[in-house]
């Protein structure tokens, strides 16, 4: 492992265990909140897919229109003074469709096969009603922690899209209304959900190396491999089913919109299959939030009793220390308390105070120079040398004299 990422790893463990695990802890909490959330939406998406009634193409506008004639009775029901009783259903309806994508200039021209105002990928032959286009630099890096880095940065996306509806299939449709344009506008505005796009070109176009690149490798910085062309698009005549609101437009036709507490809007998948990959998602939600639920339980408890043991010491010194200090102050003023110097010999003066008999005697060196008080505070000193040797000093013993 390289110096510099075994620092980085040591600071990043350092931030996790700081305060005995309480950020980390609180990581944790993070995450399984975020992850129940979500378990809860996608308990609610799954609940409203099940209860949602699947309609064809053809059968919507009857479905609209009942609702509006009950809406209708309603108004006229509130005009006449009498409670009404509670509609079953509201004026915008969540429906699950499944039709086959055309462009709304082709449907209008009544022909089909002339695919007015569509899509041409660059790269493809096929015709679509929505392209995007990714040009996105690849560079690697050389880490000695997982050896090759392969590191994506997208600098271009061009995207475009035509104004397409969903029409019944030819398998579907209705006998009676094989002369009719029946179809249903897809709403994309302040849609945020992914799309079910189809790659059509997907190509690295590599980068030629150089000197300069190979000392990049040498020292470990990132270095271009190569230009990622990218070309996904929405096709034409593809089968796609539509999950969100249904309602009618000013022109009356109907025109379906996303729901933005659904996490899909369009997707390839049937019902059936979209109900299957919903309760997968659930369940791996479910026991993500368990384990994270798990894990945080467990370190913010660790923390906890940690800190708090700590909490009780720091409290139990700070009970000690008042009377610690008493009997520090007390030893301290009857042992500072000069003694008559005319008694004692010049040659058993402290050498620092010059007031008191040499009672203390240094660990190391050995030498009786000083007195108690002068030899505690020569000790804990900033830089505790011996008077007269300049040895370091490690501790003094009090020296009796028998």
């Amino acid at each position: 492992m390289a110096a510099h990422d075994y620092e980085l790893c040591m600071v990043f463990a350092r931030m996790a265990m700081a305060g005995d695990g309480v950020v980390l802890g609180l990581g944790m909490t993070f995450l399984a909140i975020r992850t129940w959330l979500k378990f809860r939406s996608h308990s609610k998406a799954l609940k409203e897919v099940g209860e949602t009634a699947v309609f064809g193409v053809s059968d919507l506008r009857t479905f609209l229109d009942c609702t509006e004639n009950e809406v209708m009775v309603r108004t006229e029901v509130l005009e006449k003074g009498v409670k009404p009783q509670e509609p079953r259903q509201k004026r915008d309806q969540l429906v699950i469709v499944r039709g086959t994508m055309q462009t709304r200039a082709a449907l209008e021209s009544q022909d089909s096969s002339c695919n007015v105002d569509t899509l041409s990928p660059k790269n493809a032959e096929d015709k679509a009603v929505y392209v995007e286009r990714t040009q996105t630099y690849v560079y690697t890096e050389v880490s000695n922690l997982v050896g090759l880095v392969t590191r994506k940065d997208l600098i271009k996306v061009t995207k475009q899209m035509v104004p397409f509806v969903l029409v019944e299939s030819e398998a579907h449709r209705h006998p009676h209304r094989q002369g009719e344009a029946v179809f249903v506008h897809v709403n994309m505005d302040g849609s945020q959900h992914s799309l079910p796009l189809v790659t059509v070109f997907y190509q690295l176009h590599p980068v030629p190396a150089s000197s300069y690149t190979f000392l990049q490798a040498m020292f470990g910085r990132r270095y271009p491999v190569g230009l990622l062309d990218e070309e996904k698009i929405l096709p034409l005549g593809r089968e796609i089913t539509a999950v969100g609101v249904v309602n009618m437009s000013s022109d009356g036709s109907p025109v379906i919109k996303s729901c933005n507490h659904l996490p899909v809007f369009l997707t390839q998948y049937t019902r059936d299959q979209l109900l299957a990959e919903l309760s997968n998602g659930t369940k791996v939600l479910f026991w993500m939030g368990i384990a994270f639920s798990t894990v945080a339980a467990g370190v913010l408890c660790y923390s906890i009793v940690k800190n708090w043991a700590k909490w009780k010491q720091r409290q139990q010194r700070q009970q000690q220390r008042p009377q610690q200090d008493d009997e520090a102050r007390h030893t301290m003023s009857t042992e500072e308390e000069p003694e008559n110097s005319g008694d004692i010999p010049d040659e058993d003066l402290c050498v620092v105070c010059l007031l008191r008999r040499r009672q203390a005697a240094f660990i190391q060196c050995g030498h009786r120079v000083c007195c108690v008080p002068c030899a505690q505070r020569v000790e804990q000193g900033s830089n505790p040398l011996c008077p007269v040797c300049r040895q370091i000093v490690t501790s003094i013993v009090r020296v009796f004299d028998s």
